[in-house]
C-alpha cells in the first residue's frame, strides 16, 4: 500500500490497482499446533488471504478455513477435516494455498507474487531478477539475484531506492547510486553488506507492509 509519505508497498501479501491473480495463492505454512482441536499457527502468513471460509489446498487435499483467530502477525486457523492436535502436527511445514483470486489491492500496492521474477534495472542497466520479497525490521525488501552472478542483493522498498514498479512490464526501476551499487555488480565490496540490510539499516524513508503484500 502507499503510505502518506508516498512509499511503494508490497503486500509480503506497490502503480495502479493490481488485477486479481487467478489460481492458488500461497497464504503461509502450517506452523505448530495450538490447543487440542486441530488449530495451528500459520508461519510467513498473508493475513488477507486467511479468511473464514476460504478454500485451502494443503498436502494434496482441498479443505476450508473453519476457524480464524490470533493476530495478523501470528494467525491461528483450523481447517475442515483436521481434527485433533496430532492431525495438525502431521501437516506442520506444509504450504497453504488459497483457491481463487487475490483480493484487489489499493493503488500503489502489489502482491509478492507479482514482483517475483521481475527484472530490476537502473535505466538501461540490468541489475538482476527478483527472487522473493522479504520483510525486514524497518521495511520490506526485494531479494535480487544479480544477472552476472554473485551474492543476492537486497533492495529496500523505499522511495529513495525504488523509482518505479511496473509488474505488467515485469520491470522494477531502482536507483543504484542510492543503493551503493553504481559500480558493476558481482565484485567484492560492490554491494551493501547483507547483514546490515537484514537489520534494516537504510537511509531512505521507511516503507510499510502487510504480511504477504508490497509497496513503495
Amino acid at each position: 500500500m502507499t503510505s502518506q509519505a508516498g512509499e511503494p508497498r508490497a503486500n509480503a501479501e506497490a502503480g495502479a490497482p493490481a488485477p486479481a491473480a487467478p489460481g492458488n495463492l500461497p497464504a503461509g505454512r502450517v506452523g505448530r499446533a495450538h490447543g487440542l482441536d486441530g488449530s495451528f499457527y500459520v508461519t510467513r502468513p498473508r493475513p488477507r488471504l486467511l479468511t473464514l471460509g476460504a478454500g485451502i489446498a494443503v498436502a494434496g487435499r482441498s479443505t476450508a478455513i473453519v476457524r480464524r483467530a490470533g493476530t495478523e502477525q501470528h494467525p491461528i486457523v483450523r481447517l475442515e477435516g483436521v481434527e485433533g492436535r496430532s492431525a495438525a502436527e502431521a501437516l506442520r511445514g506444509s504450504e497453504l494455498l488459497v483457491d481463487g483470486a487475490a483480493p484487489a489491492l489499493e493503488e500503489g500496492e502489489w502482491w509478492a507474487h507479482e514482483l517475483e521474477g521481475c527484472a530490476v534495472t537502473d535505466g538501461q542497466r540490468l541489475l538482476g531478477t527478483v527472487s522473493r520479497l522479504l520483510e525486514l525490521p524497518s521495511c520490506e525488501a526485494l531479494e535480487v539475484l544479480p544477472a552476472d552472478g554473485g551474492e543476492a542483493v537486497l533492495v529496500p522498498m523505499v522511495a529513495d531506492a525504488v523509482r518505479e514498479v511496473a509488474p505488467a512490464q515485469r520491470r522494477i526501476d531502482v536507483d543504484l547510486e542510492f543503493l551503493g551499487l553504481a559500480a558493476p555488480v558481482g565484485g567484492a565490496g560492490e554491494h551493501t553488506d547483507a547483514r546490515a540490510r537484514e537489520r534494516g539499516d537504510y537511509g531512505g524513508e521507511r516503507g510499510g507492509a502487510d504480511a504477504g503484500a508490497a509497496g513503495t
